[in-house]
């Protein structure tokens, strides 16, 4: 067994879109992947699933929201594979509107689960996971380009994605000695089940249906189409590599060009 199949990868919001194709394809690269999610049928049910196509997969329920489930999503890795040596901050939500309109709950909920996740998990993989004690470490976040401008009626979303990159750069000048890089993967528009919600939301903003927002939206990309969970996956997976060491503090995007900066 090489030292590559003996790591272990943590991805969090790992049942669907960007998180289920991450988990899949570190499985496939010869990783332990321990997921977690908030709904404890639909982990068991992608083990399940990720176990039958031959991967090292296990998991638990996860709130990222909270400190507790934190602690306890890590301890139960820890438990399963021993030690962590890839996080994948997947775990995210939508979340917009009016600005002027927007109440503190929404705006709250978006930050806790957008930004303040990433930090939570992050410490206490550094810590319990025992990747600061280590002179080789991964730490993935999925951000988006919402990350780097502005989106119009996405204020809740663009500034906790704008944190997530911020969150990154620091941290990955922070432990660059130490040889664990930190990086951000910024998504653009990827065909998942939060993009059709996205899109139901717009079309009832605007007063229209979603293929008039599809439309709208593919017209921005000059690849002219979304990207997919498994080319978004695909920079994570690379991230996590040995060839990849010496990127760190890096917001990469993956996103058709849509956003060339």
């Amino acid at each position: 067994m090489t030292e590559q199949t003996e790591r272990v990868a943590l991805v969090t919001g790992a049942t669907s879109g960007i998180g289920l194709a991450t988990a899949r394809l570190l499985g496939e690269q010869g990783h332990r992947v321990f997921i977690g999610a908030r709904d404890t049928a639909r982990v068991a049910a992608t083990v399940k699933e990720l176990r039958d196509e031959g991967l090292q997969v296990d998991g638990t329920r996860l709130d990222v929201r909270d400190r507790t489930s934190v602690q306890n999503f890590v301890t139960a890795a820890v438990d399963s594979f021993a030690t962590v040596d890839v996080l994948v901050n997947n775990a995210g939500r939508s979340g917009g509107g009016v600005s002027a309109d927007i109440d503190d709950d929404l705006w709250y909920d978006v930050i806790e689960t957008n930004l303040n996740s990433v930090f939570r998990l992050t410490r206490e993989v550094l810590n319990a996971g025992g990747m600061r004690r280590k002179d080789r470490g991964r730490i993935i976040n999925i951000a988006s380009t919402a990350g780097k401008q502005g989106v119009v009626l996405g204020a809740p979303y663009s500034a906790s994605k704008h944190g997530v990159v911020g969150f990154t750069k620091a941290l990955g000048n922070e432990l660059a000695p130490t040889g664990i890089t930190v990086n951000a993967v910024c998504p653009g528009y990827v065909e998942t089940p939060m993009a059709q919600r996205v899109r139901a939301g717009y079309a009832a903003a605007y007063g229209t249906d979603e293929a008039v927002i599809m439309e709208k939206f593919t017209a921005k990309i000059p690849l002219g189409r979304y990207s997919t969970p498994q080319e978004v996956a695909g920079l994570v997976g690379y991230l996590a590599s040995d060839t990849a060491a010496s990127i760190t503090a890096q917001a990469l995007n993956v996103c058709g060009g849509l956003g060339n900066f």
